[in-house]
Formats: structure tokens, sequence, C-alpha cells
């Protein structure tokens, strides 16, 4: 289903794209991550944890910009990995004002055993697309995101 807004049709083809965008999006996450709760993971406690596996420590600040949160909420993520023992804040011995976080052993363990599922998901998922539509949307994503990021 479309808009039913009855505006211009540059209006009316933005809002039944977005709409359409939306409703992919939402769909895919929710397939994508559904196994997450079987890890008592949220989305944005495993984007911490993927991001730490794959890039290595990082200070929140960076983390936030990665996994596109906010510094406020990424703050209680990591406290309650912290809790978990899946990550760990240190003092950078350089500059004791900067904080690092970082995968504990017991962190890289359960997101190396989660990741390849994971990975074996998002390729399911995206599979209803060839690979050449899967590049174009990329593309088409890519390009609104950062058109738009330039506007803000």
């Amino acid at each position: 289903m479309g808009t039913h807004y009855q505006g211009s049709e540059e209006e009316i083809v933005a809002l039944d794209s977005y709409i359409k965008l939306s409703r992919a999006f939402e769909t895919a996450t929710n397939l994508i991550n559904a196994h997450l709760q079987n890890h008592d993971l949220t989305i944005s406690q495993f984007g911490v944890l993927e991001a730490l596996f794959h890039l290595g420590p990082m200070q929140p600040g960076q983390l936030a910009v990665k996994i596109l949160k906010s510094s406020g909420n990424l703050t209680m993520v990591i406290d309650n990995l912290v809790k978990r023992g899946l990550v760990t804040r240190q003092r950078r011995e350089d500059d004791r004002r900067c904080i690092d976080i970082d995968l504990t052993t017991d962190g890289r363990a359960l997101i190396e055993t989660i990741f390849p599922g994971h990975a074996a998901g998002v390729a399911q998922t995206m599979g209803v697309l060839t690979s050449n539509e899967q590049t174009q949307l990329a593309t088409l994503c890519r390009k609104l995101g950062l058109e738009n990021m330039n506007q803000e």
C-alpha cells in the first residue's frame, strides 16, 4: 500500500517510495536480527560487539557514529555489555582523558559464535534480490544517505 495523500505528483512518488523503503527495512531488520533474542542481545548491543570484533577497540564517540546511535543511548548499551562481561572500558595510557571500549574474551567468543549465522541470515534475506539488484540498492541507499547527510 502506498500513500493516500493527495498532494503533488512529486510528493506522492516520494511518500510511496519512503513507505516502501521503511517497510522493507523493518521487515528485513526483524528477520535478520530475530536470532539475537536467543543470546539476550539488542540490535545496538550486537552492533557494538560486531564493530569491536571487526575494527578493534574504539572510543565511545567512534562507536556511536559507527552504529548510528546517540552517545547517551550508547552509554547505556555499553553499561549493559560491561555488566554481562562482554566488553571493558579502559583508560588509555597515553591519554587518561580517553576511554577505549574493547571485547572481553567472553565477548569475542560470543560474537565469533553469532556472526557467521548472522551473515548467512543477511545473505538469505537479501537473496530475494539478484546480486545486481543488491548492488543497485546499495548504490541508491548510499546516494540517499550521503546527499541528505550533507543537508543536516
